[in-house]
Parts: C-alpha cells; structure tokens; sequence
C-alpha cells in the first residue's frame, strides 16, 4: 500500500470524524425547533431516498433481499439507535449522548458472548471495567439529576445499535454476497416507517422552518450522511477495520468539545472522568480488534 494512498485514506477518515462529531450538535439544535420523532422521521426517511439514488446511480442492486433481517435491521438501527439519540438530545446535552451512545463496541462485546459464543477475555476485561466505571460516573446513581431519563435513552441507544452490529454480522456472514450500500438502504427506509408513523401520531407542535433547522436537515442528510457514507467505504478500503474503528472514536470527543464551545454544555468533574474511561475502554477495544484482524463489514465499520 502506497504511503500517499494511506495519507489520503486517514485524510478522508479525519473529516469524517469531524464531520460525525459535530454532527451532535446539529442535532441538538434540530430538536429546538421539531419534535424528535419529527426530526427523525424527516432525516431517516430523506436520508433513505438519498441512498436510494446513491444505488442508482453507481448502478447497485436495488432489489430488497432477506427481509426479515433487514426490517430487524431497520428497527434495530433506525428506530431503536437513530430514534432514540435523537429523543434523548431533547434534555439532555449533546455531549453526554454522544458518548453514551458511542458505548456500542462495548455492548457489542458483551452481547457477541451469548449470541456469537465470543468469550470475554484478556484484556478485554479491562475494557469493561473501564466502560462500566465510566457509565457509573455519568449517570451519578446518588445525585440523578433531571436529565437521568434522556441520558438512559442514550445508553439504550448504543445497546441498540450494538445488537444490529451483531444482527449485521451474522446477515453477512450467510449471505456475504449482498451489496453493503444496499443492506444500509433497506433497513434505513423500513426503519423510518414506524417513526414517520410515530410523528404523525404523536401530538407535537408543528415544524419552526428556520434557517438553522433547513441547514441541520441538509447538514444531516448529505454531510453526515451521503458523503460520510462515502468517506467512510473509502477509509475502510485502504485502511484496517480496527485502524478505522479506534479513529472513528474521536467523534464523541468531538461532540462533548464542541457542545461545549458552541452550546455551553460544560461537563461536570465526575462526568469528564466518566468520558474518560469510556474513551479508554473504546480505544482498548479497538486495539485488540487491530491486533485480531477482524473482518470488515458494515456495522463493525460505524464502531
């Protein structure tokens, strides 16, 4: 691999981690001026149709393949990691959401051990005593505080998110055949179903079409979405997964560095902490899958 190649692949990968981190903040402020389900429904759905053409027009199989797996993948992934991110940025900081929800590789561990027979081991302990820790410090069981609701929905989030990635992994491994693009396609769009119908029948007031709630729409769909989608096939092709997965990492620091700049979400003593073990768990992780080799596939890549 030439050296230039891997310059412009880590290139590629640092603006997507920009690009995701800051996308936290998009969100936040998307939800002052929709209902979560609203924002959800419009960003999901949008960002469908976007992939959609996307296939089309690189001439990708748009045929809809194993059903089944991909409406669980889609409320797995849409509904349960997307819908609930975004409910929980209703109260709670964009900051803390990002790094609760960036716990998925762990939950991923934990969850390959009964589902994939993937042992716990080494020093993956240390991960999941460092990722366990942190929780605990952000959530502070003693003082719960108003946003105690949201930042469990964060949490529930990765959980999701996780499961899918596992979900992903065995779709892949029975039919290895099937186009990534459109195993991202079809469970996106099936996925927004439920929140469009969610959106439509929960009361809520009616959309505030600022300039600001256009430009998190766009910024949504086409940056953190088609051309993320873009980067991130490209990184994962001239680079490791596990190199891809421990940079990819850097998005929650970035949400937690900018809520605080551009929002004044200034983390308290214990929750920095807490972020701190979280992101020392991650990057644990994604060494032992750098020194592992693990195949690449889709739901291990957004890791």
């Amino acid at each position: 691999m030439k050296n230039n190649t891997v310059v412009k692949a880590l290139a590629a990968l640092f603006i997507l981690t920009l690009i995701w981190g800051y996308n936290w903040v998009v969100m936040k402020l998307a939800v002052q001026y929709a209902s979560p389900f609203q924002f959800a429904a419009l960003r999901t759905f949008l960002g469908a149709i976007m992939l959609f053409i996307v296939l089309y027009l690189t001439k990708r199989p748009l045929e809809l393949k194993e059903f089944p797996a991909m409406l669980t993948l889609g409320l797995l992934q849409t509904c349960g990691f997307t819908g609930l991110l975004i409910w929980a940025l209703v109260q709670g900081s964009a900051g803390k959401t990002a790094v609760l929800a960036y716990t998925m590789p762990f939950w991923v561990m934990l969850f390959a051990w009964p589902m994939l027979g993937e042992k716990v081991q080494g020093w993956q302990w240390l991960a999941v005593v460092f990722a366990l820790f942190g929780i605990v410090l952000i959530f502070d069981p003693l003082h719960i505080k108003s946003d105690g609701f949201s930042m469990f929905l964060a949490l529930c989030s990765g959980i999701s998110w996780a499961i899918s990635a596992i979900v992903s992994k065995k779709l892949h491994q029975r039919a290895p055949h099937l186009d990534l693009l459109n195993i991202t396609a079809w469970p996106t769009l099936l996925g927004s179903i439920p929140i469009i119908l969610i959106a439509l029948i929960v009361p809520a007031p009616p959309i505030q079409w600022t300039h600001t709630f256009a430009l998190t729409i766009v910024y949504s769909i086409f940056l953190s979405g088609s051309l993320a989608w873009v980067l991130w096939m490209y990184a994962l092709q001239r680079l490791q997964a596990g190199v891809a997965s421990m940079a990819s990492m850097l998005a929650p620091v970035i949400g937690v560095l900018s809520a605080w700049l551009q929002l004044g979400e200034v983390p308290t003593t214990g929750e920095l902490i807490g972020m701190l073990f979280i992101v020392l768990s991650l990057v644990i992780i994604s060494a032992i899958s750098i020194k592992k080799h693990m195949p690449v596939d889709l739901a291990q890549g957004q890791e």
